[in-house]
């Protein structure tokens, strides 16, 4: 199956919007089903930086490991889940529009499943995803243009 992709113009310049959503301490501030962040490690965050995503889903809170695996301030970025039987993949690009000061965000998510996990995706992560993600990036929009 493709992988799921949606965009959204924000009001902000590339930077602004790279540093937001690369801090995975704001996870949880825009994304619904984010519950919890914790970095794994001390390291600043880079290629290889790991870090323990926390998401509901359902009535389940299931802890996520996600890996950085590319990092190209503030163009683009790529996580990939490394644990469990559903590891999501997700790329990050970011084009600056007009005069710089604002930003087109778009979003590519895509799943890996084993086990239990080739049942669960087709049946429930994507069409969940599906709806999540343009209201995630809606309320990532409403954060930045607001000046969060």
């Amino acid at each position: 199956m493709p992988a799921i992709k949606e965009s959204v113009d924000i009001s902000r310049r590339p930077e602004d919007v790279f540093s937001y959503v690369t801090d995975p301490s704001h996870l949880p501030e825009w994304q619904e089903s984010a519950v919890s962040v914790r970095p794994v490690g001390d390291a600043l965050l880079g290629v290889g930086s790991r870090v323990v995503v926390t998401r509901r889903i359902g009535r389940r809170e299931i802890p996520m490991t996600t890996e950085v695996t590319e990092l190209d301030p503030p163009r683009s970025w790529r996580l990939d889940g490394v644990d469990g039987p559903i590891r999501g993949h997700v790329k990050g690009t970011i084009e600056p529009l007009g005069d710089g000061e604002r930003s087109r965000l778009t979003l590519s998510l895509d799943f890996e499943s084993h086990g239990i996990g080739r049942l669960v995706v087709p049946l429930v992560l994507r069409p969940y995803a599906r709806k999540e993600m343009p209201r995630n990036e809606q309320t990532l929009k409403t954060l930045l243009e607001g000046g969060a």
